[in-house]
């Protein structure tokens, strides 16, 4: 009797263990990925990580950089939509409605390395893969979203 108690008792842990490490993988790429837009959209309003000169950056990057800047309203939208985004994923609030305010900027962060800047496209394909792997698990969220007909 002691035999089938031990042997289920280990079975149990080692199916607990899966869930256990998703769990936990779940939570890390949220704050992994809060992480990264807080903090770099803090970075648009208060500038303390260093900057790239410009003239070592592809030509393309510092036209559509310079246009954001120039259109007085683009740049800050963007830099606080990641803050607000950022923030949202840290506090483990709106999660779903996070995550799509979210989709657009990642779309162009994918884009703008694909064509313009390819040279962080490793980190733009980590980004994708978080929001991607967090989408997964509030799945059931979007499926209102997703029906043909309202």
């Amino acid at each position: 009797m002691e035999a089938t108690a031990t042997v289920l008792a280990a079975s149990n842990l080692e199916a607990s263990r899966p869930r256990a490490i998703a769990r936990h993988a779940t939570t890390g790429a949220r704050v992994l990925l809060g992480l990264v837009f807080f903090v770099f959209g803090l970075d648009g309003f208060f500038h303390f990580v260093p900057q790239p000169d410009p003239s070592t950056m592809p030509p393309g990057s510092v036209a559509l950089a310079s246009a954001f800047m120039a259109s007085g309203y683009m740049f800050p939208l963007i830099k606080g939509t990641e803050v607000v985004v950022g923030a949202l994923l840290l506090a483990n609030r709106f999660v779903p409605l996070a995550l799509v305010l979210l989709a657009p900027l990642t779309v162009n962060i994918v884009l703008f390395h694909t064509f313009l800047a390819p040279s962080g496209s490793g980190m733009a394909i980590v980004l994708v893969a978080l929001q991607l792997c967090l989408a997964w698990t509030h799945r059931r969220a979007y499926r209102p979203l997703l029906t043909a007909r309202a």
